[in-house]
Parts: C-alpha cells; sequence; structure tokens
C-alpha cells in the first residue's frame, strides 16, 4: 500500500477512534461497525473536521513576520512562507499537514457516503439519512474546494482540462490509487457535490457546525467565483442570502477587548477554522499587519478598532477572527456571500444594486452617524471598490490567496514580496508557484505528477 494511503488510514483511525463512545472498533482497529444513522452523524460531528488547511494563508499577503519569528519556524513553515519548490511536508508523529488535513476529511465524508449506499444504517429514517448524506457530500465539495485553491493554478477555461487538478478520491477504498485529476474535472466534480447536498441540506442547521442549504449555495458561490463564472456565482450567491442575511452590527461590539467578534456569531453560515499547525506562522504572537495594509481603514471605520491592536512597539496584531479568539475563523459568513453577490453585479453593470449590498454591509461597520453611502455611476469605480472592502473584510480567513490567483487573470498584477535579513523574496503575478508543490513524500510514493515549476 502507498505510503499516502497508510498515511492516511493512521489519521484516519485515530478520528474514528475519537467517536468510540459511539462505535464499536473491530479489533485491528482499521474498520469500524456502524449501524445507525447516530453512527454516521457521530463520524460527522467530529470537531476535528472542522479544521481545514492553512496553507493558503500562510502564503498569502495578509501578515508578514519579522526574521527572529522566521527564524523560529520549521524548515516546512519557512519554505512555505518564502513560497519554496519543495520541502513543505510535515513528517509522520509532528501535527498534520495541509494535505493530511483535508484528504482526512475527505475520507471521513467517503466512509459516510459509503456506508449509505450499502444501507449500513439499518434504522435509517428517510429524511435524517438525506440531511447526513447531504452533509457527507458538502464535506467533500468544501474539502476538495480548498485543495484545488492551494495545489492548483487558477481556474482558466483556455487551460483547465490540461491543467494539473487535484486527487478526487470518491471512495473509501484504500485500495484504489490516487492520480491527479484536471482542474475542470475537479471543479466540476466540487460542483456535483454542492448541488446534490443543496438538494438534501436543511434551511437552518441545529448549530452551524453542520452544514445547511445557505451553506451549500454559497459554496457554489465561492466556486463559480473562482472560475469568473460571474452570473452564476451571483445567482448562488443571492440563493443563499435569500435564506440567510443577517449582518453583525460592530457597534455593537466591544472592540477594545482582546477579541471583539464572538464566536458563533449571527453571520456565520458555516464554522471552520483554519490548522493550528500551517497556520503557526501567522499566530498571534508573531503576525504582524503591514501598515500599508492598516492604512486602508477610516477612522470611523470600526473595523480598524475591531480587527486590530497595536503592540507595545507599535506593531500591528491582528485579533478580528469569528471564531472569539486566537484560532482563524475559515468558514462562510454572510458578509463574503453579500460582497461575491455585489462584485458579481458590479461587473455586469448593475450598479445601483451592487452599492445596495455593499453600503447594507459598510453601514454595519462604521461608528453610528459616521457613514456615508458610496455614490457612483461608474461600474468601474463601484467594482474597485467591492474589490478593496472584500480585501479588508475578509482579512486573515484563507481566502486572499485564492482571491490573488483569481484577480490576476483578470490582470491585476498583484505581486508579492517578503524581507528576511536582507534577502527579498519575490512570486510575480500567475506565477507557476501560485500552485504550492505537493508534498515530497506524497510523489515519491504514489507517483503522481508534481507541480510544474
Amino acid at each position: 500500500m502507498k505510503l499516502f494511503t497508510i498515511i492516511l488510514l493512521f489519521m484516519s483511525v485515530g478520528t474514528l477512534m475519537g467517536c468510540k463512545k459511539y462505535l464499536e472498533a473491530k479489533s485491528d482497529q482499521s474498520l469500524v461497525v456502524i449501524n445507525s444513522t447516530k453512527d454516521l452523524q457521530s463520524l460527522l460531528d467530529n470537531y476535528a473536521l472542522k479544521q481545514t488547511a492553512g496553507a493558503d494563508e500562510t502564503s498569502a499577503d495578509d501578515y508578514y513576520l519579522s526574521y527572529q519569528n522566521y527564524q523560529s519556524l520549521n524548515e516546512a513553515q519557512r519554505n512555505m512562507y518564502t513560497w519554496q519548490n519543495s520541502n513543505l511536508f510535515i513528517p509522520v508523529g509532528a501535527n498534520k499537514d495541509a494535505w493530511s488535513i483535508i484528504y482526512e476529511n475527505v475520507y471521513i465524508a467517503n466512509t459516510v457516503l459509503d456506508h449509505i449506499d450499502k444501507g449500513a444504517a439499518t434504522d435509517s429514517n428517510f429524511g435524517e439519512l438525506n440531511n447526513i448524506k447531504g452533509q457527507a457530500l458538502f464535506l467533500r465539495s468544501f474539502s476538495f474546494f480548498k485543495a484545488v485553491g492551494i495545489w492548483s493554478l487558477a481556474f482558466d477555461d483556455h487551460t483547465a482540462k490540461t491543467d494539473l487538478g487535484i486527487p478526487l478520491r470518491l471512495t473509501s477504498d484504500f485500495n484504489e490509487p490516487s492520480k491527479r485529476s484536471s482542474v475542470l474535472d475537479t471543479y466540476a466534480q466540487i460542483i456535483n457535490d454542492a448541488k446534490q447536498a443543496v438538494n438534501l441540506l436543511p434551511d437552518i442547521p441545529i448549530h452551524v457546525y453542520r452544514p445547511s442549504k445557505p451553506a451549500a449555495y454559497a459554496l457554489l458561490a465561492k466556486t463559480y467565483l473562482l472560475m469568473r463564472k460571474y452570473e452564476l456565482a451571483e445567482l448562488y450567491a443571492d440563493s443563499c442570502l435569500q435564506l440567510k442575511n443577517t449582518l453583525l452590527d460592530y457597534n455593537s461590539l466591544n472592540t477594545s477587548a482582546a477579541y471583539p467578534i464572538p464566536a458563533f456569531n449571527k453571520e456565520i453560515i458555516y464554522e471552520s477554522y483554519l490548522s493550528g499547525n500551517s497556520i503557526t506562522a501567522i499566530s498571534a504572537s508573531r503576525a504582524r499587519i503591514d501598515t500599508t495594509l492598516y492604512q486602508q481603514y477610516e477612522n470611523n471605520d470600526l473595523r480598524k478598532l475591531a480587527f486590530f491592536s497595536i503592540d507595545a512597539s507599535g506593531l500591528i496584531i491582528f485579533k478580528g477572527s469569528y471564531e472569539g479568539g486566537p484560532d482563524r475563523f475559515a468558514g462562510i459568513a454572510v458578509d463574503e456571500v453579500l460582497l461575491i453577490r455585489a462584485e458579481c453585479m458590479a461587473r455586469r453593470n448593475n450598479v445601483d444594486d451592487a452599492l445596495t449590498d455593499l453600503n447594507s454591509l459598510l453601514k454595519n461597520r462604521y461608528k453610528n452617524g459616521t457613514f456615508l453611502p458610496v455614490s457612483s455611476k461608474k461600474s468601474a469605480e463601484v467594482l474597485d471598490r467591492i474589490i478593496k472592502e472584500r480585501r479588508k473584510e475578509l482579512l486573515m480567513r484563507g481566502i486572499r490567496w485564492m482571491d490573488i490567483k483569481r484577480l490576476n487573470k483578470e490582470d491585476a498584477q498583484i505581486n508579492l514580496q517578503r524581507k528576511l535579513n536582507g534577502i527579498t523574496y519575490q512570486i510575480k503575478a500567475n506565477d507557476l508557484r501560485f500552485a504550492l508543490p505537493i508534498p515530497d513524500d506524497v510523489i515519491t510514493l504514489t507517483g503522481m505528477q508534481q507541480n510544474f515549476r
């Protein structure tokens, strides 16, 4: 059995055994007995599944590190921070790397789907079983979405059939070999899973830990946005917002608090957080915000107070996570979906409706009585403002890396650089390194093709 499979099995067994109060583990610990919908739901309710990869955020320009903090990272983190071509894999026994996190989640989703197909839930209630199937399809779709954003280049209609996508593991059978699909096929699978989930999930989940119909609609909007299929992105963003559109008024926050924004607040559509291991490089004690970005927030913009604090040395620290603490929110929230719809409307010259969405968001972000609605009749001006507000609103959520790749396909010419101890590291727009290298051991022992450099 290939090492990738063995590693994944080892991690998956650990996750399954975490549910042992619900499941009876077989003696070899490689299989579990699943007899009921409760067993299936228990697998999906495992808190570890709410963790997703942070390699995209680690690679993006939402933050910077001092040379001293950079030196304190392990080799994989240093290489990822400076966009190197190899050695991004964290050895077995250490905390899980991005690849392992994503494909463990895929494995659990496939385990649930396979057992449903085999009729393993003998007590099945039709509605409950459909909900569980929808949750598993959403988890697989969400995981593939994260993976393609990290390990593949930006979607391009002209090259998507030949660009390297990700392994689309659609079964929990470890004997099924892993091979890379095209970018086109990868996005098709993400969309297919999410569309199936839409028809199976409830409008309102019992908790945002579980996906819902609005979450699946939002995932489709996010996916079509990355594909630059803006009319479809707008359609699904609108479908989401018809069901869930509440915004958090930042005037209600205690912006002087250590972490002003509460977890599970009313904007949250689906809960997920970035991996503590992949995101170590940008933990609250190390990451710093560039003053150029900080100065984009006006003084009456409450995000300036809610998102940032300034330490004793005058450096800027991010504190605005929707996790209500130092963890980085990586789920889906109303503000992101509203900005997707606004951007797409602006791109098709529907300026008035685009401004309605933008101003709806911003009036909840500025101090009461100080916000002046954005006004323009020029779609280019409105689009530019929406893109700027997207940059300021969705900071540190694992979104920026994918945004850079997408916007550079729109000729945004976003180039990144890091300066460390007199050395400048750069990655220019549409560089092949925007598809991170797959971990070396996975490539060596599966025979999959590595990303081009």
